[in-house]
């Protein structure tokens, strides 16, 4: 039994925390529903059986609990729900981070029959590898549950995307779909972020969504592969989604390229998992939780959400308090936000901030790209920047941008730092310093 308290934060969705149901000294059950959405939001189910030590505004705290304890041993969801109840019974959120319930996204079927369901399989993120091996180890179950999407939203075509360069998924996926008529094998360019939502449509099926537009405007529904997987479960054997696939990878004793991780329990911390790859290769720098590109600096003691991708320890930060930072904001990337903390992680002053050209504010204000994954030149921000005393750009952008940033940067006496630099190093993966001809 362990005696401390597992955390599971009640915040692991789009829109506001929920609302416990359990009380303290509470004993409950792997499975069991301990608390339910506050407006939009999804159920939050118990990861191992144990006793309700701590309620907060953040989290359920569970003691008593065994780490060994059989992953089939859980509290099934009602039976007699049908297939959209169930998902949303058991808490399907979408697990590539976004973190959309799932049961809210599959609630309109289509009209007419001639709507489109995409699996989204790019691992568009460098270094996470988890879904690719669920692919390559049990793609049935994954393919299952969007032919459940497709019947429950009355689809008339599937779709599985995903990159030629994952060979070994890319042929089980094509073998798989021999004798699926109504569903289709999608090569995605291969580039960052081409698992970016907007993009899969624009490449899929031919249609630019502007910035706030969703999916469904242009006849389509996109997941990603483990939360087809989380369907399937929900639907067939009665399980609410209590468990998380990661990869754990960086400056790690095990696998520094990447080590994946099926079914891990939610609320276990990256502490716990870092310790399963042997422990870390001091020095070391910041705990990403997430991607190279999308990842945001934690705490070690992070525990586990439906959204968490990985755990990647990066390569120790620069001390750069000489330099004068220019920083580019992106939302494929890293916004100027991040971007400013992470130069005062360097001890950096920043002299000048700009947002890349594509971004323009949604219909809620919020700043998005207009074209993601096809950026324009961006010598004239560069230059601004320089003129503002910048000595070092700093960016966290998508691969496009990186490239033309990349190709002006050394021109202009600039030095070029990008967001993802210090975990790719540390996984081994090569830098995004890309230069195309023009």
């Amino acid at each position: 039994m362990m005696n401390t308290a597992l955390k599971l934060l009640l915040k692991q969705h789009v829109g506001p925390p929920c609302k416990p149901i359990v009380k303290i000294n509470e004993q409950v059950k792997r499975g069991q529903l301990i608390a339910v959405p506050d407006g939009i939001g999804v159920n939050i189910h118990a990861s191992f059986s144990g006793k309700i030590v701590e309620i907060t505004s953040d989290y359920i705290g569970i003691e008593d609990f065994d780490l060994n304890e059989p992953l089939d041993n859980f509290v099934k969801l009602d039976k007699n729900l049908n297939h959209l109840q169930l998902i949303e019974a058991a808490g399907v959120v979408g697990a590539g981070g976004a973190g959309f319930p799932a049961f809210i996204k599959y609630a309109h079927p289509f009209e007419n029959n001639d709507g489109t369901v995409i699996i989204n399989a790019a691992e568009c993120e460098p270094s996470l590898q988890h879904n690719i091996y669920q692919i390559e180890n049990d793609f049935d179950t994954v393919l299952r549950g969007l032919k459940y999407m497709m019947e429950v939203t009355n689809a008339k075509k599937g779709v599985v995307a995903t990159k030629h360069k994952y060979k070994k998924a890319f042929l089980t996926i094509r073998k798989a779909l021999e004798k699926e008529p109504n569903i289709e094998l999608f090569d995605l360019s291969d580039m960052y972020p081409a698992g970016d939502e907007r993009v899969i449509i624009r490449e899929v099926c031919g249609i630019q969504l502007a910035p706030g537009e969703l999916p469904f405007k242009a006849k389509a529904i996109v997941s990603n592969v483990e939360t087809f997987k989380n369907i399937t479960r929900a639907i067939e054997d009665l399980r609410p989604v209590f468990t998380k696939d990661l990869t754990v990878g960086g400056k790690v004793n095990l696998n520094s390229s990447g080590k994946v991780f099926m079914d891990v329990p939610l609320g276990i911390t990256a502490r716990e998992m870092l310790e399963k790859v042997n422990g870390v290769i001091e020095p070391i720098g910041p705990l990403y939780v997430g991607g190279p590109f999308m990842g945001q600096i934690k705490d070690i003691d992070t525990p586990i959400t439906k959204t968490t991708g990985g755990f990647l320890v990066a390569m120790p930060l620069l001390d750069l308090k000489e330099e004068k930072f220019g920083l580019i904001g992106c939302e494929c990337g890293a916004q100027l936000p991040e971007l400013r903390d992470l130069a005062q992680l360097m001890k950096a002053e920043v002299v000048g901030e700009l947002n890349c050209k594509r971004m323009e504010p949604d219909e809620n204000g919020r700043l998005r790209c207009n074209l993601p994954g096809i950026c324009p030149g961006q010598a004239p921000t560069v230059l601004k920047l320089k003129k503002m005393g910048a000595t070092t750009i700093l960016i966290g952008t998508c691969e496009s941008r990186t490239n033309t940033v990349a190709r002006v940067t050394p021109n202009m006496g600039l030095k070029l730092i990008h967001k993802s630099d210090f975990t790719l190093r540390a996984t081994g993966h090569s830098l995004y310093r890309r230069i195309d001809k023009a």
